[in-house]
């Protein structure tokens, strides 16, 4: 019997929707695939409870909380002590997502641009890694990342990386990683697969960010954590590794990074 490699699902939206009634289903469905671990994250403070709780009930679900760049402008400012008050959750395990989208919220870029400093202190304080978002914001995601790091060190993951190659670059010299998701698995994202051969193998991770960007063949379906399997087999071709061999070194990644998920000892 072939032994199915082990790999973590970093960043997935399990309390969306899309997943309502079926979360046992979903999570059965991503171990038989050997997605053994799953980040849910939240994306407004409001939802926390419930993120919270989806974690409390399944014992391969971790979670984190912050808030969105994209409806920063519409929620309550997420305070550093609300932040680090929640980082006490023994399940709690990042801090975001958060960042800069001006994509489509361009108008907001100023209060994105102080709630991501706010996620930043608390990172710093919690030992928490940040979770960030970037989207049409380079030069300026750079810049603070870059300021903020020089005020003190924190730990970072570039979810979903599909931004350019010279804020990939700063991240990696940050000592940050960049995570893959199903865009770099579509056939006209081999730039972004161009970036990820260039960064350190030791600095990827790999995710779904279900619902959303499912890889094919379910590209344009939902996406469920299982998929995390699909984007990694493409993560071993770009760096000419065999599937359990990358499958392994994400995992020594995800808890190089995410200390907390990796030292809380669950039963399923």
């Amino acid at each position: 019997m072939t032994q199915i490699s082990e790999i973590t699902d970093s960043h997935c939206h399990l309390d969306f929707p899309d997943f309502e009634g079926q979360l046992d289903d979903i999570i059965a469905r991503a171990q038989q695939a050997g997605v053994t671990r799953m980040v849910t994250i939240c994306t407004r403070l409001k939802n926390e409870p419930a993120v919270r709780a989806i974690a409390e009930a399944h014992a391969p679900v971790y979670y984190a909380a912050g808030t969105h760049p994209m409806s920063v402008a519409d929620e309550p400012m997420a305070t550093f002590d609300e932040l680090v008050l929640l980082a006490r959750h023994p399940k709690f395990v990042g801090i975001g997502e958060t960042g800069l989208d001006y994509h489509y919220t361009a108008d907001s870029k100023d209060i994105q641009q102080t709630s991501l400093r706010v996620h930043i202190a608390a990172a710093r304080e919690t030992g928490l890694p940040l979770i960030i978002h970037s989207r049409d914001a380079d030069d300026d995601m750079a810049r603070i990342l870059s300021d903020e790091y020089a005020n003190g060190a924190y730990s970072c993951v570039m979810h979903c990386y599909s931004s350019g190659a010279e804020l990939a670059k700063t991240a990696v010299d940050l000592g940050f990683y960049l995570s893959m998701s199903g865009i770099a698995t579509f056939p006209r994202s081999q730039d972004v697969r161009d970036i990820f051969a260039a960064a350190p193998v030791e600095r990827i991770l790999v995710e779904t960010d279900a619902p959303y960007l499912a890889p094919p063949p379910h590209r344009g379906r939902r996406n469920e954590p299982a998929y995390t399997a699909l984007t990694a087999q493409i993560g071993a071709d770009v760096f000419g590794m065999s599937y359990p061999d990358f499958a392994a070194q994400t995992q020594v990644n995800f808890d190089r990074l995410f200390t907390k998920a990796s030292q809380l000892v669950v039963t399923s």
